[in-house]
């Protein structure tokens, strides 16, 4: 006899969701399914507060389905596992960033290559195989099959919980690129939750790293606190010019439409502009630069389960975390406002069990 919904899914869990375009999230009590013989439950402790979290609970995308519990940048502790986990233990830390499942049969599946399985389920606001919604991260407990958990090292901070997301979305494409190695010349775009973390990133890797901004107060922040070995100011064409075929790649993080052209001029011959923000209009592009340089425009979208398992020990081994500030759970719609204003440095994170009344 088939179970019912309340057997297939009785742990009682409480979050915080949004039931509609405004995006004002509200305490939400919902259930997730039963632990499987491949399923970890765990504890959420932390947790990061993503800017696609603010495109999903407003529905800019077209796509959501309310009530969407957001958040995929998810740090906490197993409380309990099923019969046949091999990876984790109670007790263990673990993680979850953007993805849930997949069919774990193609072509990208099998190549470690989830994060690009034309059936990936994402970590809310998705179906998922036994036709219920996924919930995020901004709740109590997670149930996730051990596949699409990552160890969380033990010298790395839990709140280091953007690294689940904006940590592999920008080492991913520095590995898969060719952009790893020691003595390249990178530019980064932009300064933000992704652009820092690219630049703590290609520094490990040995980079010389340049940070390409529209903002001059960015400065002593790129070259003083991250290390950065130049710096750009994009609206002087003086900067630009100097900096013309200096560059081996550059890793853009911007998702507001802006000119590419001259970061096509900044590339060295056979360099690789790569794309990470989402950028909503369509780009316009003159081919004869690409042509004469053989120089590439690409793109790249997280990683898949391997890799981010890697981008973790890889960070933990050189001591890089993401710049957060850590907010109580009830605090989360000030948050998303802040975010949508630019206002924080360089990321959010909710401690979830955190009042912002409690001592």
């Amino acid at each position: 006899m088939a179970k019912s919904p309340e057997e297939e899914h009785p742990i009682k869990a409480f979050g915080w969701a949004a039931r509609d375009t405004s995006g004002v999230l509200s305490p939400f009590n919902f259930s997730r399914r039963a632990t499987g013989e491949k399923d970890v439950q765990f504890k959420i402790l932390y947790c990061g507060i993503c800017h696609t979290d603010l495109h999903y609970l407003k529905n800019e995308w077209g796509v959501t389905r309310y009530p969407v519990v957001p958040g995929h940048e998810i740090v906490g502790v197993v409380t309990e596992v099923g019969n046949k986990v091999e990876k984790f233990k109670i007790g263990d830390k673990v993680g979850v960033g953007c993805l849930a499942g997949s069919c774990q049969k193609c072509d990208n599946c099998s190549n470690d290559l989830e994060n690009y399985c034309p059936r990936q389920i994402m970590t809310y606001g998705q179906l998922y195989h036994d036709g219920t919604m996924t919930y995020g991260g901004y709740s109590d407990f997670m149930v996730v099959d051990e596949h699409f958990a990552v160890r969380w090292p033990e010298n790395l901070p839990m709140e280091a919980a953007p690294l689940l997301c904006a940590g592999i979305t920008t080492y991913s494409p520095l590995k898969y690129y060719g952009l790893d190695k020691p003595g390249l010349h990178i530019g980064v775009v932009g300064l933000g939750g992704l652009g820092h973390m690219a630049v703590k990133f290609a520094k490990a890797f040995g980079a010389n790293v340049t940070v390409i901004s529209t903002s001059p107060g960015k400065k002593d922040e790129a070259l003083q606190h991250l290390g950065a070995d130049k710096f750009l100011l994009s609206t002087n064409p003086e900067q630009i010019q100097g900096t013309m075929s200096t560059l081996d790649g550059i890793i853009d993080t911007v998702s507001a439409a802006h000119p590419l052209l001259p970061l096509l001029g900044m590339l060295k011959p056979h360099g690789k502009l790569i794309m990470t923000g989402a950028i909503a209009k369509p780009l316009e592009m003159p081919v004869f630069p690409l042509i004469m340089g053989r120089k590439l425009i690409a793109g790249s979208c997280i990683g898949g389960m391997k890799e981010t398992q890697e981008m973790l020990d890889f960070a933990s081994k050189h001591n890089i975390t993401p710049d957060v500030e850590v907010v109580a759970m009830d605090y989360v719609n000030t948050a998303l406002e802040r975010l949508l204003k630019s206002d924080v440095k360089y990321r959010f994170v909710l401690d979830i069990g955190k009042k912002s009344n409690s001592t």
